[in-house]
């Protein structure tokens, strides 16, 4: 990770991100208003989860021996009707949840939202979007060097452009296109998953591990070159069914992978790296799944130091449809008797310098991170290195053993 703001900077620079998170509270819930949102919130009361629906901008938990875990309301026959009708105890707003999820402002003594998913396998789709499969060959042709990308990227623009949003991964095009980049020295591993019949799916993190809202998240304290990336996160049942979405940011180690892609565990995979929520936006009558094809997420990062960027991902720009990815992970040849949630990816690749001309971008400790979509909400994150994040310790067997003692099991 890259430096952290001088002592002097602190005191103002904490003063900003503060505001900027009272701010965002307001931007929690979908803009429309007539969602249909669940999630999962910290009772401290309890020592333990609940599966919450959000009301009328409160927080309702709806936790039963029907649905103890968000792994069983997802599986419900009916998941829309149980979060709009199922009877449960206000436990506040939205707002006051999610301040208090905020780890530097928590009061221990009252709830905070929690990731969206629990017994869930966390999947990512990886090189979705040319912009991201681009930024992959660079990675690694660079070797994970960001000195050496701004040349490689004027050479990979000029030999095949940046706009390959109309060919077909798997298609005769994308076969011929493949061939030319062979015979030119240029073929890429991120290519082959990028145009090729096979998607790139990996697992970015164990069910239970992801973050939620106003939590730390986690860059390897070894990399000195990575970034976030916002991504829409679909909900899966366990018979392949997609029920809803919410919002991740799959963040990334740039010199990690891009020394060699059989590093992309360590890249990806780290404590408190992945983020999801704030909640998940279940499929109804008036949101579906061509609203996650039409989405688009904003990114803003504001560093400590004064830095400044912002960025888009626009879902209309992914060279696999989302329904593809699902079936590319669930299926005949691979089943998740829990269900799962999928990063679809990003096209998101950030190329702005920040300190040294030409090595780009890279998270400084204490960066804000807020990924928004009108649809969807806010979700907000400070970084810190994944050693100084809080560890992960409430996985599910913790899980089991706090619903049997509340006899919810």
């Amino acid at each position: 990770m890259g430096q952290a703001p001088r002592p002097e900077h602190q005191g103002a620079a904490i003063a900003q991100r503060e505001q900027i998170l009272r701010n965002n509270h307001g931007s929690t819930a979908p803009e429309d208003g007539s969602a249909t949102l669940v999630g999962r919130a910290w009772l401290p009361q309890v020592h333990g989860p609940a599966v919450v629906a959000l009301r009328g901008g409160r927080v309702i938990d709806i936790t039963s021996t029907q649905t103890p875990t968000m792994r069983d309301l997802c599986e419900a026959p009916d998941p829309v009707a149980l979060a709009q009708n199922a009877k449960g105890r206000d436990i506040g707003s939205a707002q006051d949840l999610l301040a208090n999820s905020d780890e530097r402002a928590r009061d221990p003594d009252k709830p905070w939202l929690l990731a969206p998913v629990d017994l869930q396998a966390v999947k990512a789709a990886g090189v979705t979007f040319v912009v991201s499969l681009l930024e992959r060959v660079i990675e690694e042709q660079a070797r994970g060097n960001p000195e050496k990308a701004v040349a490689i990227r004027a050479e990979i623009a000029a030999l095949i452009g940046d706009d390959l949003s109309k060919l077909k991964p798997g298609s005769g095009e994308a076969m011929a296109l493949k061939q030319v980049l062979i015979d030119k020295g240029m073929w890429s591993q991120y290519l082959e998953v990028g145009i090729g019949p096979d998607a790139e799916i990996f697992t970015k993190g164990q069910a239970m591990s992801a973050v939620g809202p106003g939590a730390d998240i986690g860059i390897h304290a070894a990399s000195s070159w990575n970034n976030p990336e916002p991504e829409i996160v679909v909900a899966v049942t366990s018979a392949g069914a997609i029920i809803g979405a919410t919002l991740g940011n799959d963040v990334n180690l740039r010199d990690v992978e891009g020394r060699s892609a059989l590093l992309l565990g360590k890249a990806k995979d780290n404590n408190a790296s992945c983020a999801l929520g704030p909640f998940i936006r279940l499929f109804d009558e008036g949101f579906g799944l061509d609203h996650v094809r039409t989405a688009e997420l904003d990114l803003a990062v504001t560093g400590a130091d004064g830095f400044e960027l912002t960025g888009n991902s626009s879902m209309r720009r992914i060279s696999r449809d989302p329904a593809d990815l699902v079936a590319a992970t669930i299926g005949d040849h691979h089943q998740y008797p829990d269900g799962l949630v999928l990063m679809l990816g990003t096209m998101f690749a950030p190329v702005k310098d920040r300190g040294v001309k030409g090595e780009g971008f890279t998270h400084h400790a204490h960066d804000l991170v807020s990924i928004s979509a009108k649809k969807f909400g806010r979700l907000t994150n400070r970084v810190r290195t994944s050693q100084d994040c809080a560890p992960w310790t409430f996985g599910a067997a913790a899980l089991m053993r706090n619903l049997a003692a509340r006899q919810l099991l």
